[in-house]
């Protein structure tokens, strides 16, 4: 025979389904072990969980409370983190962040700024050009200075030391008489100088004579030339023995 309840809507496993929640929920929050853990299967882990209403109002209660406190937790360690990064942001110059403003200007600096700003503007005139002018002035006054004094100083001439190797013609030829023509020889830079008899060979001698030079004024080469022309038949070769500048 059917049962009369059958054709009912009533529930009647709302307590043993309420327990069962309660019991998950606290699985969940770890306050509990499963059936599995304990060395049971899920049912008798679920059938020994308490029956008794109170309990697990109590226990849902606190499930609740530690809910909402580990909600409000996380919210402020968002808002912490969020924070954190807008401070990185605006360090760093991030595209995300509004970058970094510099440092106020103190009143003095930005005073002492102005005033040197205001001195570079010349409302007036100034008196450079007077400066230039007197500056060029004294320049051109040195520089007229420096010319006189170096227009009256005597320029250096430069001189060279030659000693000259004359031989005779022959052995018959008188070498003081050379050494005579040679010092009629009157040119200007020219200035004769000390003259020996130096032994060849066969008593031949030739005349060693030392003459003093300007450079400028007299060449060396063109007064060999000259002794050999005018004096021929007395000399026979001019040798330049040593060349020295004075």
């Amino acid at each position: 025979m059917a049962s009369p309840y059958m054709k009912d809507s009533v529930w009647l496993q709302q307590r043993k389904f309420e327990d069962a929640e309660a019991f998950y929920q606290k699985v969940l929050s770890g306050t509990q072990a499963t059936g599995a853990q304990q060395g049971g299967c899920s049912g008798a882990g679920a059938s020994s969980a308490p029956s008794g209403g109170g309990d697990a109002t109590v226990r849902i209660d606190n499930l609740e409370r530690e809910n909402k406190e580990l909600r409000t937790a996380v919210d402020e360690m968002k808002a912490l983190v969020q924070k954190l990064e807008g401070r990185v942001r605006v360090l760093e110059g991030g595209s995300g962040g509004t970058p970094a403003k510099a440092p106020a200007k103190a009143p003095a600096a930005a005073a002492a700024e102005d005033d040197d700003s205001d001195s570079d503007i010349d409302l007036f005139g100034s008196d450079d050009d007077e400066d230039k002018e007197e500056l060029e002035r004294i320049k051109q006054e040195r520089l007229k200075a420096y010319h006189e004094k170096k227009s009256k100083k005597p320029a250096v001439i430069a001189k060279s030391s030659v000693i000259m190797d004359v031989k005779p013609y022959d052995d018959e030829t008188d070498m003081k008489e050379v050494e005579n023509s040679l010092r009629s020889i009157n040119q200007d830079g020219l200035l004769w100088g000390a003259a020996k008899l130096v032994p060849l060979a066969y008593g031949i001698k030739k005349l060693q004579i030392a003459i003093v030079i300007e450079d400028a004024k007299v060449s060396v080469e063109d007064l060999k030339e000259k002794i050999t022309d005018d004096f021929g038949d007395q000399v026979q070769s001019v040798d330049i023995a040593a060349f020295n500048k004075l």
